[in-house]
Order: C-alpha cells, then structure tokens, then sequence
C-alpha cells in the first residue's frame, strides 16, 4: 500500500495550517498515495506548552465543521485520512482525538488518547482527559489501523493491546521534540530512545509503525522555557523493525512510501510472538507495581 506522510512546521492560523495540509494532501493523492497520515494536532500550534484557559477555544466538536473540512478533502482525494484534533466533547471535557476518514468523506472511526503527559512545556493533563474508547483498530477499505498518538508510543502495552485486536499497521500522529536547555549529546539519546522503542513495537508485534512527527521551532508563550524544536525524523518501519523510510530532523516534507503488509503474515510464522505469549502468567501486569 501506499502511504503518504506530511512532517510540516505550524503557524498560528488554523485556517493557514487547514489549507497548507489540503495541498499537500491533494499532491500526495495525485502521487498514488492511498492513506495519507498527518502530525498530531495540526491545525494549531503546540499550545501545551503553557496552561492557559483560552487555549479551549481551539478546539472543535466531532463531528463539526473541522471533519467536514477533512472528510470533503479525503473525498475529493479518493483516500483514507488519519487526521489528529483537539476534540471538544461538552464544556469542560475535551480530548486529543484521531479521526480517521474513509475514501467517501465520512468517519471511519476515531481514537482518543489514552496517555497524556504532564511535563515542562507539555502540560497536557490541563487540557486532555485520557480517552476511553479503548485501543480500538479503525476499519477502513486499506485495513485495519492501529491509530495512537503521541505519548502512547512509549508503552508496549497500547501497541499490544492494537495488535491483539486486529491491527494491520500502528499509526502515531506525534509532536515531539527538543527543549533548548538539554546538551546535543542527551538530545540524541532522547530521539534515538524514541526511534527505538517504537521500532520495538514493530518487531514485538510484527506490524509496520508509521510516525509521523511535526518540525520547526516554536516558542514558548511564557518565556518560561527556551521553547520546542520540533525534531521531524517521521518514519516507517517495517514488521521487523527495518527502515522503509525515514524524514529529516530539520525540515518540512511530503512523500509517499510503498509498504508491503503481506510481509506481516511471513514475519509473524518466522516469529510467532502471539502463540508463545505465556497470558497465564500476564496477571500482575494490570498492577500499577509489584510491590510483593
């Protein structure tokens, strides 16, 4: 199948962002893109990086005039869409949404973001309640997608858990990067560790991982911290963890990647993880710790 990726930089214009995605969207489809996957949060900047209550007004109900805008773009492509929005649930709850839609326009399906981190300049926990839909795959006419976001992607679990539901590929919209104060060296290991577990997951789990991260550098509202640089390097893997692709750290990018999801069938006879998995003995793995 194949995927197209957008790694861009955000201004503050929803509507900028909104029409720079649509063109590119529309380039990607021209180029034989069949499911087109963007960064997390995309219409805005990263407002977490300060608590600030007016920061809820860019968020946007589900559905609302923000999926009409990405179901007639989808549409109007012929493709399957994996967007990310700040969902505005009822007054006081809102969430970090996915919204998957299907090559007619209309929503195939939606996640929420089940691990919502709480750290200088990603306070998230202010804005986000964890999802509670579950870790659910979308159905869709390309496959089953095993969409998560962000935060999730450090945790073994969430990518299981897509896995054992039926997931043919594990999707993470992102938004990452670098605070300025941190050495080069500890900037490295922090993007490394990222590439590395995610890598994991693929291999664990013999499934393809598509992560699509944004870049460029944007400030901090406050002053309180030197800001993010977002540090790009979207990339997809393989079922064992192979690079099939990988994007700059520093730049802006658009391109369309052919993966082969039969492979996923061989690796998993090569590698049969899910028949050795000893669930017997997974019991204590709902405890917070073991402490005894």
């Amino acid at each position: 199948m194949k995927i197209g990726i957008i790694q861009q930089h955000n201004t503050p214009s929803p509507v900028d962002n909104r029409n720079r995605l649509a063109k590119k969207i529309k380039d990607l489809a021209s180029r034989g893109a069949e499911l087109v996957v963007l960064q997390e949060l995309h219409d805005s900047l990263y407002f977490c990086q300060v608590e600030n209550v007016d920061c809820f007004d860019l968020a946007t109900a589900i559905p609302g005039e923000t999926t009409d805008f990405y179901g007639a773009v989808a549409r109007e492509c012929g493709i399957v869409l994996v967007t990310s929005l700040f969902e505005r649930r009822t007054a006081g709850l809102y969430h970090n949404t996915a919204v998957v839609f299907e090559k007619d326009g209309s929503i195939a399906g939606k996640y929420r973001k089940m691990h919502i981190p709480d750290d200088p300049a990603y306070y998230e926990k202010f804005y986000f309640t964890p999802g509670d839909i579950g870790f659910i795959p979308v159905s869709t006419s390309v496959g089953h997608l095993g969409v998560l976001v962000c935060w999730d992607q450090w945790y073994p679990e969430a990518a299981r858990l897509m896995a054992m539901a039926g997931a043919e590929m594990l999707i993470y919209p992102t938004a990452i990067g670098w605070e300025s104060s941190d050495s080069n060296e500890e900037k490295e290991r922090q993007r490394e560790a990222w590439i590395t577990v995610q890598r994991g997951h693929a291999v664990a789990n013999g499934l393809p991982v598509i992560t699509v991260n944004r870049v460029g550098r944007e400030e901090d509202p406050s002053g309180m911290t030197g800001g993010i640089q977002f540090w790009g390097s979207s990339f997809i893997t393989g079922p064992q963890g192979e690079f099939i692709y990988r994007a700059p750290d520093d730049s802006e990018t658009t391109d369309v990647v052919d993966v082969d999801l039969k492979r996923s069938e061989q690796v998993r006879r090569w590698w049969p993880f899910l028949r050795d998995r000893r669930i017997e003995e997974y019991g204590k793995i709902t405890r917070r710790y073991i402490d005894d």
